[in-house]
């Protein structure tokens, strides 16, 4: 008998009663463990290696000891522009913000909905300090009493987040704290565009090189494509192709240019003073927009179209100014003689 009370005499010895606080939220414990280790163990507590512990794990246990847990938690922060994952045991998310003031750096909290720091919305924002919401291009301002944790924060301001949001929170002035939702929506769009079209350049013997001829005309094609987009409060910011089809093929403009040289002054031939005001007398009447009685010949030198084209004429002789007339009738003459105006010619004493 004696044995058995000692027993429960060294029993009720080791039997104590201590204050757990975890996260702030502290309970009374009655235990039989003799250290912290054993306590956090009896109650379902394992320490992660940014977890804080006071006392440490192996300080025995007395009556009325105090063990303060402190479970730390991945915060995204962007510090100085630059985005960066931190652990903190912090209570709020002013503190966190406090916390890298103190240190010389500015910084903003980052919590979003694809983010693996989802948990930063249940870390509160202020303990009874101003909070305010901007969203949508509006802003509000309340006051809470007591701790409020972000997510309750949205909710209050009737706030929802989108699958792709993003919410930042920055320190504001006397402890209060600014929280930004930025709307970020991935979608598509499709969009008809035209295709360019090529220009061939191809040379022409019979042309002369300041003399160009459109063989064909280009045409651009048209395509319908389909962007992947990404838009930050209503402006697209990315615009990434994903597919095209093409509805009509581009038409390559075809253009011939001249490589025959010009015959100069000098290579026109020789002919008396006024003969050329003579002969177009003659043919005309000196009158350059004349037109033949069966409208086949033009100009001073009543040329046919054809012959006008052959000395690199472009419309009609008659729309031309009398220089450039003349100064074709002298390449004609040059190159075929005076036949090409026989009767007036030979009436002239030229053949």
């Amino acid at each position: 008998m004696p044995a058995l009370v000692g027993g429960g005499a060294v029993a009720a010895a080791a039997h104590k009663t201590v204050e757990l606080d975890v996260d702030g939220k502290t309970t009374t414990v009655s235990t039989w463990a003799g250290s912290v280790e054993g306590l956090l163990k009896s109650e379902g507590i394992t320490l992660g290696e940014h977890d804080e512990l006071a006392p440490g794990a192996d300080t025995p246990l007395t009556e009325d000891s105090v063990v303060v847990v402190r479970i730390a938690q991945q915060v995204e922060v962007i510090i100085d522009g630059e985005r960066h994952t931190i652990w903190t045991t912090l209570a709020s998310a002013a503190d966190v913000l406090a916390d890298l003031q103190a240190s010389g750096r500015s910084g903003s909290i980052v919590a979003s909905s694809r983010s693996v720091t989802r948990d930063i919305l249940s870390l509160p924002l202020a303990d009874g300090a101003g909070v305010t919401v901007q969203v949508d291009g509006t802003e509000q301002t309340r006051t809470f009493t007591g701790a409020i944790s972000l997510r309750d924060a949205l909710e209050a301001f009737g706030v929802a987040l989108g699958a792709t949001d993003e919410v930042t929170v920055t320190a504001g002035q006397d402890g209060a704290v600014v929280v930004k939702v930025t709307r970020i929506v991935h979608g598509q769009r499709t969009a008809v565009e035209a295709i360019p079209f090529e220009t061939e350049t191809r040379t022409n013997d019979s042309l002369y090189k300041d003399q160009t001829r459109v063989l064909q005309a280009g045409r651009a094609g048209e395509r319908t494509v389909t962007y992947a987009t990404v838009t930050v409060d209503g402006v697209e910011t990315e615009a990434t192709e994903i597919s095209s089809t093409t509805m009509s093929e581009p038409v390559t403009k075809i253009v011939e240019t001249g490589t025959k040289a010009r015959p100069t002054v000098a290579s026109l031939g020789t002919a008396p003073d006024g003969v050329w005001g003579a002969l177009a007398q003659c043919e005309s009447g000196g009158n350059p927009t004349a037109v033949s009685a069966n409208g086949l010949y033009y100009g001073l030198y009543q040329f046919s179209l054809s012959t006008w084209a052959s000395v690199g004429g472009s419309g009609l002789p008659t729309q031309a100014t009398a220089a450039e007339q003349t100064m074709r009738a002298q390449i004609l003459q040059a190159r075929s003689g005076w036949g090409q105006w026989p009767y007036c010619a030979a009436k002239l004493g030229l053949l």
